[in-house]
């Protein structure tokens, strides 16, 4: 392969439409989702997060007094826990997905410019590592 290949494969590159770092990306939008899913990620991975949740627990174990029945009480807790639960493992699974969808395409970026790199020297080489990371069926795919 030549430096014509090499220059042919960056210009069809630029010519392709980039894949979206992860879902509900529209020409590099996020969805609502996504934006509301990256805020309230950060905000719970902070201390401030794990005592509001203390502080909740603590606010629930006096309403005993409160309430006339055992089980009315433990169904309180049982619901909101698990409500926060779900609400907090889907937004926080979409939050990881866009991570690691984005570290992979700078992977992908990575290994594609050593190929080219590579191509002209090494051209063995360069078509070992292509196959190595799959991206001739990428880019023949997009």
């Amino acid at each position: 392969m030549g430096a014509e290949a090499t220059r042919g494969r960056r210009a069809a590159r630029e010519r392709a439409p980039r894949a979206s770092a992860g879902r509900g990306h529209r020409a590099g939008r996020r969805s609502f989702f996504d934006r509301y899913a990256t805020p309230v990620s950060e905000r719970t991975s902070r201390a401030l997060f794990f005592v509001l949740c203390l502080l909740l627990v603590l606010l629930w174990a006096p309403s005993i007094l409160l309430l006339q029945s055992v089980d009315t009480w433990q169904l309180i807790i049982n619901t909101v826990t698990t409500i926060v639960i779900v609400l907090l493992a889907a937004l926080l699974q979409n939050t990881q997905k866009r991570s690691d969808d984005a570290a992979q395409a700078k992977l992908n970026a990575i290994a594609d410019a050593l190929a080219d790199l590579m191509g002209d020297t090494h051209p063995r080489d360069a078509r070992d590592l292509r196959a190595a990371v799959g991206l001739e069926n990428r880019e023949s795919a997009s």
